[in-house]
């Protein structure tokens, strides 16, 4: 069964495949580690887990990457008030961020590499983009100015750019097409600061290079399924988009997937404003399958307003969910159900998950199936039909990553 997705690129519904004789190429963009993974980051990568698990559950291999930004302005500044050294801290911060995810039950990426570990291979594309004759330098900064291009072929940077970009501080909507599709490519910039020597001297790449590059080398261009919140559509996609096109003739991806924000008091949460709730401390508060439940039991397409209350009464109902799946399952001489409906609701979980990752649905329906079976109150299980319910269950655990048996 196919995985049906909404792409974001071109706002038509596309099935997610892998090419012939390859595993599926998942490239999802991962933090910029300079600070503690909060629950906007987990609700993302939460449904990314879901997508993996689900193709892999029908059988379809997967090879996901996740890129880290181990460097960047934001967590050398981090860093510099901190006493430590921009690797230190990126360090530091890398452990925590996946011991959370692993905590979160989020399926580890196969690879996870690093910013500074393709420093080079940033050069070389660089490089490649001088030679197309629109890289200018501006003070200390080279940029890259793309060509126009017909509409629908990358992210809109004209008035459309509201719709799916992010303002923060010093970062405001550039109000010209031509200044809005550029985008820095080296910055020239000395130690004790991450520095690299190259032909324009010692410096960084420009942010939006290393996931291409990665991407190009690890997975290959197109990958078949890209994405992460929709601030990054712009400028970070769409950059990276911009240098697929130039060199490949093709967008980044065959399927663009972008999930929406968690809210807190209107806002979106994010490190840079420190609105944010810890990802630990949500962790701490209910564990990894109630906040799995609540961060999901909304449509990836709609933002959730983080409500601690809602959590709590999502735990609870989580937990009235498990104790009707493990109350129906305990063997029972006198049982006289049959596995039918566990069989039943695991197909339409499945469709569901397969029909644009309908999470909603899938866990509106696993409520449901608890609700109705509690009240039947039939006695449970007939014994020979335990080990095939069993199954139906572990299924949907696989699927959801939900521990309910």
């Amino acid at each position: 069964m196919d995985l049906t997705l909404r792409d974001t690129l071109s706002g038509t519904r596309r099935a997610v495949r892998r090419r012939p004789g390859r595993p599926l190429a998942l490239y999802v963009c991962g933090p910029t580690v300079y600070d503690v993974a909060h629950v906007g980051h987990a609700r993302t990568y939460l449904f990314f887990d879901v997508v993996r698990r689900q193709l892999e559950t029908e059988g379809v291999p997967v090879q996901h990457v996740m890129n880290l930004t181990d460097f960047e302005d934001k967590l050398e500044a981090r860093a510099t008030s901190l006493g430590l050294t921009w690797r230190a801290l990126a360090r530091r911060e890398e452990r925590g961020f996946f011991r959370d995810l692993r905590a979160l039950n989020v399926l580890p990426p196969h690879f996870r590499p690093r910013a500074s570990d393709f420093v080079p291979q940033m050069i070389r594309v660089v490089r490649r983009l001088e030679r197309t004759g629109r890289v200018h330098r501006v003070g200390d900064e080279w940029i890259y100015t793309p060509p126009l291009r017909p509409a629908g072929e990358n992210f809109p940077t004209d008035r459309q750019l509201a719709t799916h970009a992010v303002t923060e501080p010093g970062h405001p909507f550039p109000e010209s097409r031509g200044r809005a599709g550029e985008f820095m490519v080296w910055k020239l910039q000395d130690a004790p600061k991450p520095s690299w020597p190259s032909p324009w001297g010692p410096g960084v790449p420009g942010w939006h290079l290393e996931c291409y590059a990665m991407a190009q080398e690890i997975l290959g261009i197109p990958v078949d399924l890209h994405g992460g919140a929709p601030d990054l559509i712009y400028p970070h996609h769409y950059a990276e988009n911009e240098v697929a096109l130039e060199f490949e003739k093709t967008p980044f991806s065959r399927v663009f997937l972008h999930t929406a924000f968690v809210l807190v008091g209107g806002a979106k949460m994010a490190k840079s404003t420190g609105n944010l709730i810890p990802l630990r401390t949500a962790l701490e508060d209910v564990g990894a399958s109630p906040l799995r439940w609540y961060l999901l039991s909304t449509s990836h397409t709609q933002r959730l307003a983080w409500d601690s209350a809602a959590l709590h009464r999502a735990a609870k109902e989580y937990a009235g969910v498990r104790s009707a799946v493990r109350s129906w399952l305990a063997p029972r001489s006198s049982g006289r159900a049959t596995a039918v409906s566990a069989v039943r609701l695991e197909e339409r979980v499945r469709r569901d998950l397969a029909n644009g990752l309908a999470t909603d649905r899938a866990f509106a329906r696993i409520r449901t199936w608890a609700l109705r079976t509690t009240a039947r109150r039939s006695g449970g299980l007939a014994p020979r039909e335990r080990a095939t319910a069993r199954r139906a269950f572990r299924t949907i655990e696989a699927r959801t990553g939900l521990s309910l048996l």
